[in-house]
């Protein structure tokens, strides 16, 4: 059952995000505040490996493709080539995980959904309106979708950390499905603990 807020909601973007199922998880989070100046520059650093990214993705969507067809005539290769393609996803994002290792501090208790993403940050450095590039890594998948959110509210608590509450503003298609898999598979394992 999705969360539920005792807060109504207050305009359509308040109401558009309930309409995603909100889980409560510890994931990878990067986060940097994106200005008006730089919006086009990498704000992760990865852009020699963003075309290798790209490719990997055209590849893919390639494989997809055939494999449809391909299952059409012999289903047994096409089941054989799908667990092969897995195999090299987990593979590449084994290595992606590897090139880049999270530190302790940046693995958090996050809530998130589709529509976008509350988590704690350690000072007051974000505002209502910020715009932000973040990066997630999904356990234990080691998915990494990428978004850019807004800031549509902060709250302080009695420890001097931030609630930030974001909306996704731009999220890949493929980005936006990896959220839905793990929200999915999120409550499958709920379900099965209890």
């Amino acid at each position: 059952m999705p969360s539920q807020s005792t807060t109504p909601p207050g305009d359509d973007n308040e109401r558009e995000r309930r309409e995603f199922y909100r889980i409560h998880d510890r994931i990878g989070l990067e986060v940097r505040r994106l200005d008006d100046t730089h919006t086009s520059e990498d704000p992760f650093n990865n852009s020699p490996l963003e075309a290798l990214k790209t490719e990997f993705r055209r590849l893919d969507q390639d494989v997809r493709t055939h494999l449809a067809s391909l299952a059409e005539r012999d289903r047994l290769l096409a089941g054989l080539v799908k667990s092969l393609n897995s195999k090299v996803d987990a593979l590449a994002r084994i290595i992606a995980f590897e090139q880049n290792p999270l530190q302790p501090e940046d693995w958090q208790e996050v809530t998130l959904s589709e529509g976008g993403l509350s988590f704690y940050w350690p000072t007051a450095t974000f505002e209502t309106g910020d715009h932000l590039a973040i990066r997630m890594t999904l356990p234990p998948e080691l998915y990494q979708p990428r978004a850019t959110a807004h800031v549509v509210d902060t709250e302080r608590d009695n420890q001097g950390r931030t609630r930030v509450h974001t909306l996704f503003a731009h999220l890949d298609d493929n980005d936006r499905q990896q959220i839905a898999r793990h929200v999915m598979r999120w409550q499958i394992r709920q379900r099965q603990k209890g």
